[in-house]
């Protein structure tokens, strides 16, 4: 026997509603799976960019950067010159990327504290402690951190969550919906800076370079640090409202029920494949009962328990972060330091153009200490094991990042990118739509975009060669464009058929509901979307109204 929940038999018109949103998930589902893997997008990119770039350069086209009197005429790919480039730079291009090193780094040292359990004990820690009326604040502002754990953040907070509400005699399925819903909305905020504001910035970088007002533009991982700051905060306080006020009074009360799911309660009527393919009927049963199975194990592994072990582990990692921490502010302030940039700034300086490899010590400290004390590590090899284990996860976004590279290498050298970022800077400005307005109308169809290409690198690093030097010729710093992007790539994360994550979830949910279908649980995220979107956008809005910089040194406006 456990707990679960059986649910109210719905009326005519819920169940004329639940048909017209599978339907459209269903749509979404299809189209979703009719798009290349993102490796062959980006190949089809640079095949359509090398012949437009050629018809172009037949064509003699040219173009003036506003502000500049220095004319750039369109070369060509498929010619003489283009194949020698392309030849001389196809190595550069791929290890000459910024994100490459930076988020390969960035993986190392989250996986030292990862794999020594620092980050999940940090979690069930910070659950645990949570007083009855603000578990749901403190369950959602937990997942606005999740980020730092990468995908592991889906797995891990959510499960706990529901074992915390159930703890504490409040509903486990509110916990469990809120924690994916915030960890979804909230992956692009947060306090700690992970190895997503790595990737998100080395993309950025290179697109900021296509015209010549990106130059001096900032671009260091801390560009959006205040406003995902700002922004993590108030979506753990909506969040938690949410689930409160809203969610769990709509919750149906557990009842006690046999644990076995009824006949066909495991099945969906459509989940995709392992291959990313729609699987219907019985591969769609299949794949629905494996997905269920393996969220009762993971469901049934986790503990929101801290040892003495674990609790002295996480005392002493901190003592130990704070005091690197504290070595670093002070070399930082002290006049005359080598960490002060030139004529002793502290924007402008080493501190925060080698955030990075200062990040990269802090995460390798605390996850030693804690390892060393709780007996994970247990000898000096354990380090570089971890290390080499969380780069081997990262083989795929290798490949990926080989294909982009060389498409951005292409945008840049061909000019082709400064032809369309003009070209949208003008339809923007005739159209008047050259300030927030503009940035909320980008936020719209990233919003769509990511239902779905639901990877935030790949979605990025298509649009930002033409978006991001757009808006720097409407006087916008890349900064606010890469904010924005993060809004429109976090909001429609969780409801997506696209996020493999979602299925998952729904077998957790399952296991305290066996009726549960996914227009169940959509409908139930559904809550937070709008509400989650216009917090955001809030946020945004006030950083924009008041002039406020995103992050260290990066301001609204371009100078």
């Amino acid at each position: 026997m456990q707990d679960t929940l059986v649910p109210p038999s719905p009326s005519p018109s819920q169940r004329r509603g639940a048909r017209l949103l599978d339907r459209v998930l269903v749509g979404i589902e299809r189209a979703g799976n009719r798009l290349p893997h993102p490796f062959f997008l980006f190949l089809f990119l640079f095949v359509l960019l090398a012949v437009i770039s050629t018809v172009l350069a037949a064509c003699d086209a040219k173009v003036t950067v506003p502000g500049s009197d220095d004319t750039l005429k369109i070369k060509g790919l498929l010619t003489g010159e283009g194949l020698r480039w392309l030849l001389e730079n196809l190595i550069p291009n791929f290890t000459g990327f910024p994100p490459l090193g930076t988020v390969l780094l960035m993986m190392m040292a989250v996986g030292v504290a990862e794999r020594a359990g620092l980050l999940e004990a940090l979690v069930r820690a910070t659950i645990a402690r949570a007083p009855r009326g603000a578990l749901p604040y403190v369950v959602a502002f937990v997942s606005c951190q999740g980020h730092v754990m990468s995908d592991i953040a889906i797995l891990v907070i959510p499960p706990l969550a529901a074992l915390a509400f159930k703890s504490a005699g409040r509903n486990p399925i509110a916990g469990l919906i809120c924690a994916f819903a915030t960890v979804c909305a909230g992956y692009a905020a947060g306090f700690i800076v992970g190895s997503l504001d790595a990737l998100y910035v080395g993309i950025t970088e290179p697109a900021a370079a296509v015209v010549p007002a990106g130059a001096d533009a900032p671009t260091h991982v801390l560009i959006n640090w205040f406003f995902t700051a700002a922004a993590s905060a108030l979506l753990a306080l909506v969040g938690g409202l949410l689930t409160t006020r809203v969610l769990e009074p709509r919750l149906p009360q557990p009842v006690e029920v046999p644990a076995e799911p009824p006949a066909g309660a495991a099945a969906e009527g459509e989940a995709p494949g392992r291959d990313g393919e729609a699987a219907t009927g019985a591969a769609g049963e299949a794949a629905a009962t494996a997905r269920g199975a393996e969220a009762e194990q993971a469901a049934g592994a986790v503990s929101t328990a801290i040892s003495p072990v674990e609790r002295r582990g996480l005392l002493l990692s901190g003592l130990a972060f704070l005091l690197y921490a504290a070595v670093v502010v002070v070399g930082w302030l002290i006049p005359g330091s080598p960490l002060r940039g030139e004529g002793g700034a502290l924007v402008n300086s080493p501190v925060l153009t080698g955030i990075v490899p200062l990040l990269f010590v802090a995460f390798v400290i605390a996850g030693c200490v804690y390892g060393a004390t709780t007996r994970s590590f247990t000898k000096a090899e354990d380090v570089p094991r971890t290390m080499a284990e969380s780069v081997t996860n990262m083989s795929s976004y290798i490949v990926l990042i080989f294909a982009i590279s060389q498409v951005i290498g292409v945008f840049n050298w061909s000019g082709v990118g400064t032809l369309l970022a003009v070209k949208c800077a003008s339809l923007l400005e005739d159209a008047g739509l050259t300030g927030f307005l503009g940035i909320v109308l980008f936020v719209l169809v990233v919003t769509v975009l990511n239902l779905f290409i639901t990877s935030g690198s790949a979605l990025w690093a298509l649009m930002a060669p033409v978006f991001v030097p757009t808006f720097l010729l409407l006087g916008l710093e890349p900064a606010l464009t890469q904010a924005a992007f993060r809004i429109g790539d976090s909001a429609t994360q969780m409801i997506t058929p696209m996020n493999p994550y979602l299925f998952l979830t729904l077998a957790l949910l399952r296991r305290y509901e066996p009726q549960a279908q996914l227009g169940t649980l959509l409908s139930r995220l559904a809550i937070y979307v709008v509400p989650f979107l216009i917090t955001w956008l809030a946020v945004l809005g006030v950083f924009y109204g008041l002039d406020l910089p995103l992050g260290p040194g990066s301001d609204i406006h371009a100078p």
